[in-house]
């Protein structure tokens, strides 16, 4: 486990090198400059130039991005924003603790609702609890997170007044665990909403795939209650394609939620994302780009080695793997 760890890690170095690579041409490409978004247009051109030139913007793309390489590298500096001039590190860091919260609440919650949801809905198949969990699982993987964010929003906010529409805090107050956890329903509804919908399909089917197999119908059998069968039994085989689809959750949610965070103005990075991507802010948006890069290779590191204490025949294999 070890060696295939270690391999993995060296194999993330290359890939991440070529994801900041293709993400600088891209951004280079794009039209616009954060020159365009500091200056007026009637500055003359001369005094243009001199911004292009502080910024480091006048070089040939390959210089721009060979400095920007030699500061990570060697300084481990992810370098200055262009529009705020704050240090891109502390941005991203400060705005960090806000995602991850409300990521890891949305994908814990998810999954409580899914696995068990899913697991009684394979059990109880074409009942009537069964039809109604799969048509909300559907409901939730139908519905745009944008469109719910502001249905949400309209109808506990503006009608009913019983939820605040965003942020983390009230203005002026320091805030406290009440208050956060109040100000996290909405975009949490969300959230959740999202991966419950995803998963509980996920869950199911492979709980029924399970189910139909030789060696349940032989612990039934011999007896064995239908609990420890499903439970015991079948959930431990079912977990591998859980796992799998639980690995891509983090992604998936790192993704989902910029648009969610920009709708309820929460603090984090998927807010920061936007405001860089509408600024041409270059250096925060590599910054946040190899972040997320390293959040979907973690994850993906994370579930295999989930797959070994799962299935301890895929142990076994990684150990053959590395004596041979």
């Amino acid at each position: 486990m070890i060696g295939y760890i270690v391999r993995r890690l060296l194999i993330a170095v290359p890939v991440l090198f070529g994801v900041t690579v293709i993400n600088f041409l891209i951004m280079r490409m794009a039209p616009g400059n954060p020159v365009d978004m500091l200056v007026s247009p009637k500055l003359p051109d001369a005094a243009r130039e001199a911004k292009m030139i502080e910024l480091g913007l006048h070089e040939p793309i390959y210089i721009q991005y060979w400095n920007w390489l030699k500061n990570l590298v060697v300084h481990q500096d992810l370098g200055y924003s262009m529009i705020t001039y704050e240090p891109v590190t502390t941005m991203i860091w400060d705005r960090m603790g806000p995602t991850v919260l409300l990521m890891g609440v949305a994908l814990i919650l998810g999954l409580c609702i899914a696995i068990p949801v899913g697991i009684y809905s394979a059990t109880k198949q074409y009942s009537k609890l069964d039809y109604v969990f799969v048509t909300g699982s559907f409901l939730g993987i139908s519905i745009p997170n944008f469109f719910l964010a502001l249905l949400l929003v309209y109808v506990f906010s503006i009608q009913l007044n019983w939820l605040p529409s965003g942020g983390m805090k009230e203005l002026g107050s320091s805030g406290s665990v009440t208050t956060l956890i109040i100000h996290m329903i909405l975009p949490l509804i969300v959230l959740v909403a999202s991966v419950a919908g995803r998963n509980i399909r996920y869950v199911r089917s492979s709980m029924l795939e399970i189910l139909g197999q030789d060696y349940l119908r032989t612990a039934r059998a011999k007896g064995v209650k239908e609990f420890f069968v499903v439970n015991k039994h079948g959930m431990r085989n079912a977990l591998i394609p859980i796992v799998t689809i639980i690995g891509l959750e983090i992604p998936i949610l790192f993704g989902g939620a910029v648009v969610v965070e920009q709708i309820f103005s929460w603090p984090g990075i998927g807010q920061l994302t936007l405001s860089s991507i509408m600024n041409r802010d270059y250096s925060t948006l590599m910054g946040l780009n190899l972040v997320a890069a390293f959040v979907v290779i973690a994850a993906n590191i994370v579930t295999d080695i989930a797959y070994a204490f799962v299935d301890p025949r895929i142990r076994k294999s990684y150990v053959g793997g590395s004596k041979r």
